[in-house]
C-alpha cells in the first residue's frame, strides 16, 4: 500500500500525547490512520515533568482510561511511584497522580501503537495542508509527499514555529534538540483562521549523584497505592521511588533578580503570555516579592536513570544565572547540570474557531488537539486528541459528533470552556473550573464514560462487563445495609470507640454507617456484614462506591438535578445561521460575542462571558420558549 496512492480516513498531524491518543481512537474506531511525526523514537515523549494526573488532571486521565484511551494503561505500566492527593478533603476532590519512568513511558506508548491495527506511521514533517475549498483533503510534507486524507488532525504541540530562549539567545525549535515545524500556520491563516503566541517553559535537569538529599524532605508514594487504568492488565505498584522538596530562599531571589536585565521574560523578546498556574521562577519572584521561600520538588526521572527534574524552577534565564542561584537551595551546592531550563513560544489557535467536536468551523474534515487550543498539560491534550480522534473517525463514516456534556465529564468542561470562552493564556483544568465536580469523581468515571463509549464501539466489551459488575454489586450492597438491622449490643461498642452517640434499640445498618466519623472498614467487625462481603466478592472499589454514596447521596441528588435544570437549555438549539443583529434588545457586547462563537444552544450562550442572564433571557423570548 504506497502513501502515494492511499485515501487515508485520518492522518494525525504529530506524535505527542494529543496525538498518541488521536491515532489510538480514530483507528480503534475502524478508521484507516496514518500518524505522521518528525521523530518516532519520540512519540509521546513527555517534554516536561515526568509525571501524570494531579489535581482535575487525575480525574481527566481517568476519563481518558474509562472511555477507551491509552494513557492511563501506559501510566499504570511506568509508574515509579502513585499518590491520591487532598485525600483528606472530600472524594470531588480526590486527585490520582503518578511519577512516571520517562524512557519506558514512550517506549510503552509506541508498543501499544505498534498493536493497534488500522493505524500506519511514517516520519516526516508536515509543513503544509492541501484544500479543496473550504475543505481539507490532505497534507504536505518536507520530503515534498502529497498524503490524501478524508479529515485531518493537527496536533503540533509547541512545534509551530517554535522559538527557543534561553537568556539572550534564541533559536527555532519545537523541544531541545528537535525543529520547529513552518507552513501549517502561514497555510491556515491564509484560509482566514486568527493565530496568536503562547510560551512555556521548562526547568534545568540535572544530576542526582551530585546532590545532598540529607538537606531534603523525603516525599514517598501512598502506604498502599491505587492505580488509573479500572482494567485489570495493570497493578498496584509493590515498590515506589520517593520525590523529595526542598525551597528557595532570599539568596535564591537575589541571585535570580541579578540576571533579570538578560531575561527574555523582562526585557521583552518574549511577548507572549505564559502559563498563570505554572510560572517560570523568575515570574514568581517578580508576582509575589513578599514570599521568601518557594516550593522545590526534586522528581527522579525514572527507576534506573539519575537524572532529576527540578519541578518549581522553571526560567529562561542565562545558564551562568541559572548555575549560581540553583546552587544556593539546599541540597543543591554541589550540583551538576544535564541541561539548563529555557522558555519556548509556539503557534496556537483561538479555541473560539472550533465546534464541540474540536471540528475547525471554517474548514471540513480539519480537527485541532492539544497546545494548538491553547491549552497546556500532558493530559489536557491526551484527553483532546482521543475526542478529535473519535470525531474525525465518526466524521468518515457520517456519524453525528461525540460530545461530552459539563456534566459528564471534566472532558466537557475542558472543551466547552475551550471553544465557548477562549483562552489567552496557557489553559489549565482545575476542579474548580467545574461546576458539577461531585459528579464528575475520579471514582466513577468509568460508571459515567464507559457505557456512552461501548456504544460508540471504542471501549471493549470487557470494559462494559466490569461497568456493569461495579453497578450491581454497589446496589446490592447498599440494598443489604438497607435491609439489615443491627443490635444495639453489636454497634455500641464500636460507636463507644469512636467517642459518638450509642443507640439504644436495633437499627438499619444503613443509617448507622452515613456517620460521617464512621468508616466501612469500622463496621467490618459485624460478622454478618463481613461474611456479606466475602460472599460476593465485594472489593475496594465497590465498597468505595457505597461509602461515598453513604456519606454524599444528598449532595450528589442536588447536583443531579441542578444539571438536568441546565441541561433543559443544552436542548434549546440555535441555528448556525441565526442573525444576532436582529435582536435589537441584546445588549451590544452580548450581539458581537454571539455573532463570533456561534453558540449551538443556549445553554452554551448562557456561558459565553460578556452574555448577561437578561441576554439570555431575550434569546429564549426569541426562540419561543
Amino acid at each position: 500500500m504506497s502513501l502515494f496512492t492511499t485515501t487515508y480516513d485520518v492522518i494525525v498531524v504529530g506524535g505527542g500525547h494529543a496525538g498518541s491518543e488521536a491515532a489510538a481512537a480514530s483507528a480503534n474506531m475502524g478508521a484507516k490512520t496514518l500518524l505522521i511525526t518528525m521523530n518516532l523514537q519520540n512519540i509521546a515523549q513527555m517534554s516536561c515533568n515526568p509525571a501524570m494526573g494531579g489535581i482535575a488532571k487525575g480525574q481527566i486521565v481517568r476519563e481518558i482510561d474509562a472511555l477507551g484511551g491509552y494513557s492511563a494503561i501506559v501510566t499504570d505500566k511506568t509508574a515509579i511511584q502513585f499518590k491520591m492527593l487532598n485525600k483528606s478533603k472530600g472524594p470531588a476532590m480526590w486527585s490520582p497522580r503518578a511519577q512516571s519512568d520517562r524512557m519506558q513511558f514512550a517506549e510503552c506508548w509506541r508498543n501499544m501503537l505498534e498493536q493497534t491495527e488500522n493505524l500506519d506511521f511514517y516520519q516526516d514533517s508536515v509543513n503544509g495542508l492541501i484544500f479543496d475549498g473550504n475543505m481539507i483533503v490532505g497534507v504536505k510534507t518536507n520530503l515534498g509527499l502529497e498524503i490524501k486524507a478524508k479529515s485531518v488532525i493537527v496536533t503540533a504541540g509547541t512545534f509551530l514555529n517554535g522559538l527557543i530562549h534561553i537568556g539572550e539567545k534564541t533559536f527555532g525549535g519545537g523541544r531541545a534538540g528537535e525543529g520547529a515545524s513552518t507552513g501549517i500556520t502561514e497555510d491556515l491563516v491564509a484560509k482566514g483562521f486568527e493565530s496568536g503566541r503562547m510560551k512555556t517553559g521548562t526547568p534545568p535537569r540535572v544530576d542526582g549523584r551530585s546532590l545532598d538529599y540529607s538537606k531534603m524532605t523525603e516525599q514517598p508514594g501512598d502506604d498502599n497505592p491505587e492505580k488509573f487504568s479500572y482494567l485489570p492488565v495493570t497493578s498496584p505498584l509493590q515498590k515506589q521511588r520517593s520525590c523529595y522538596l526542598t525551597y528557595t530562599n532570599q539568596t535564591t531571589h537575589d541571585l535570580l533578580r541579578e540576571g533579570f536585565d538578560r531575561s527574555p521574560m523582562f526585557n521583552g523578546r518574549i511577548k507572549s503570555t505564559g502559563p498563570r498556574y505554572c510560572p517560570s521562577v523568575e515570574d514568581k519572584i517578580n508576582r509575589f516579592a513578599d514570599k521568601e521561600r518557594h516550593q522545590i520538588f526534586v522528581e527522579p526521572e525514572g527507576w534506573n536513570t539519575v537524572e532529576i527534574y527540578v519541578n518549581g524552577f522553571s526560567t529562561s534565564l542565562p545558564e551562568d544565572i541559572q548555575d549560581k542561584a540553583i546552587r544556593s537551595i539546599p541540597g543543591f551546592e554541589n550540583v551538576k547540570f544535564f541541561r539548563y531550563g529555557y522558555a519556548i513560544e509556539y503557534d496556537y489557535f483561538p479555541p473560539t474557531q472550533l465546534k464541540h467536536s474540536l471540528e475547525t468551523k471554517l474548514i471540513e474534515n480539519l480537527f485541532f488537539a492539544g497546545q494548538i487550543n491553547g491549552t497546556t498539560g500532558y493530559e489536557e491534550a491526551a484527553a483532546q486528541g482521543l475526542m478529535a480522534g473519535v470525531n474525525a473517525a465518526l466524521k468518515t463514516q457520517n456519524k453525528e459528533p461525540f460530545i461530552l456534556k459539563r456534566s459528564e465529564a471534566y472532558i466537557g468542561v475542558l472543551i466547552d470552556d475551550l471553544i465557548t470562552k477562549g483562552t489567552e493564556e496557557p489553559y489549565r483544568m482545575f476542579t474548580s473550573r467545574a461546576e458539577y465536580r461531585t459528579l464528575l469523581r475520579q471514582d466513577n468515571a468509568d460508571l459515567r464514560l464507559t457505557p456512552k463509549s461501548f456504544k460508540l464501539g471504542l471501549a471493549s466489551q470487557e470494559r462494559m462487563n466490569r461497568v456493569e459488575e461495579k453497578q450491581q454489586k454497589t446496589e446490592i450492597t447498599i440494598q443489604f445495609l438497607k435491609d439489615l438491622s443491627v443490635s444495639k449490643e453489636e454497634i455500641n461498642p464500636i460507636l463507644e470507640l469512636k467517642n459518638l452517640a450509642s443507640i439504644n434499640q436495633s437499627m438499619k445498618l444503613y443509617k448507622i454507617a452515613a456517620r460521617p466519623q464512621l468508616t466501612f472498614n469500622d463496621l467490618l467487625v459485624i460478622e454478618k456484614l463481613n461474611d456479606f462481603i466475602y460472599q460476593n466478592n465485594i472489593d475496594k472499589e465497590i465498597i468505595e462506591q457505597v461509602e461515598i454514596h453513604l456519606k454524599y447521596s444528598g449532595y450528589i441528588e442536588k447536583e443531579k438535578n441542578n444539571a438536568d435544570k441546565l441541561n433543559r437549555l443544552e436542548n434549546v438549539p440555535i441555528p448556525s445561521n441565526f442573525d444576532y443583529t436582529k435582536v435589537k434588545s441584546l445588549s451590544y457586547e452580548a450581539r458581537e460575542k454571539l455573532t463570533k462563537i456561534k453558540p449551538t444552544s443556549i445553554s452554551q450562550a448562557s456561558r459565553i462571558s460578556g452574555v448577561s442572564p437578561s441576554d439570555v433571557s431575550v434569546l429564549l423570548v426569541f426562540m419561543g420558549r
